[in-house]
């Protein structure tokens, strides 16, 4: 049986799904999980961000080749196309919040970093009093009720609801340090340039998204060494490796057929960009993968 990478339009396991852009859904993390035996396999959602507050019990959170056992409480904070799998100790108590990224764009002001801060998974497992774990819980409820309530102006205090929740999420991570060196107008073109590379699945070229833009490929550059220290084709390289990763683990595609369905005109240029960032070639590191499962069995 092939370990393939599972990919959700919706929640796991919804094959069917057909979301909108405003979707957002709250449930219990029992609700779901122990369908599934306890275990959700390694998958992505193409256009969701998910919020798991753990109150009590133990997780295995499974990322793209590393794992990590928490214990409650903490948060975990997963971003659209970002592989998570989770292994569930059955005492496990707490709330998982799923929201579609569009929403979350229109719910928060322009200028709040929210892709060019949570752009990989978060965990959060020391509190302070002002962002208590307890604090975070309670909005998590206030939003699950008013998702289901049919109150004055219930999109309204939901979307006040989640701006909250989002900011005060940021806040917790950090984020501070780069609202304050940032100005709208870099925050808006970084987060529009992460959406064309994470939406097309292949590799483009750098003229291209400074195009869709409608900026210079200097400027693209400029804001992309502003924010993350890195220039815009470093960061297009580095999504293409990730996500060649995932084909590599998790797909008996060919080493030709990644690299032309990730947009590389020449194998060889991807095989020899992989093993810039790994040190050993797609082949080498399919193996090591291979093998690591095998002693392991």
């Amino acid at each position: 049986m092939k370990n393939e990478l599972l990919y959700f339009n919706g929640l796991y396991g919804d094959l069917n799904a057909n979301y909108g852009v405003d979707y957002i859904f709250s449930e219990l993390i029992k609700t779901r999980s122990q369908t599934f035996g306890w275990v959700v396999r390694p998958h992505i959602h193409n256009r969701l961000f998910q919020i798991f507050c753990v109150e009590f019990g133990e997780v295995t959170f499974q990322g793209n080749n590393y794992e990590k056992k928490l214990k409650g409480p903490f948060l975990i904070i997963v971003p659209p196309m970002a592989i998570h799998g989770l292994i569930y100790s059955p005492d496990v108590k707490g709330r998982i919040l799923t929201i579609s990224d569009s929403y979350v764009e229109t719910v928060l002001p322009s200028n709040t970093p929210t892709f060019a801060t949570l752009n990989k998974p978060e965990f959060i497992y020391e509190f302070e009093e002002i962002y208590s774990f307890e604090k975070i819980m309670e909005l998590l409820i206030q939003i699950d009720l008013e998702i289901f309530s049919d109150g004055l102006e219930q999109h309204t205090m939901v979307q006040a609801l989640i701006c909250q929740l989002f900011i005060m999420l940021l806040r917790m991570v950090k984020a501070e340090g780069i609202i304050d060196k940032q100005d709208s107008s870099y925050l808006r073109h970084f987060n529009q340039f992460q959406k064309i590379i994470k939406s097309s699945g292949k590799m483009k070229s750098i003229a291209d998204i400074a195009g869709k833009l409608q900026i210079s490929s200097i400027h693209l550059n400029r804001i992309c060494k502003t924010i993350t220290k890195k220039s815009a084709l470093q960061i297009v390289h580095e999504h293409a490796i990730g996500e060649a990763e995932k084909y590599l683990k998790h797909t008996s595609l060919t080493i030709a057929e990644i690299a032309y369905l990730l947009n590389f005109e020449y194998p060889n240029y991807f095989s020899k960009l992989f093993k810039k960032y790994h040190q050993i070639t797609p082949l080498q590191y399919r193996n090591g993968i291979k093998s690591l499962k095998e002693n392991s069995n």
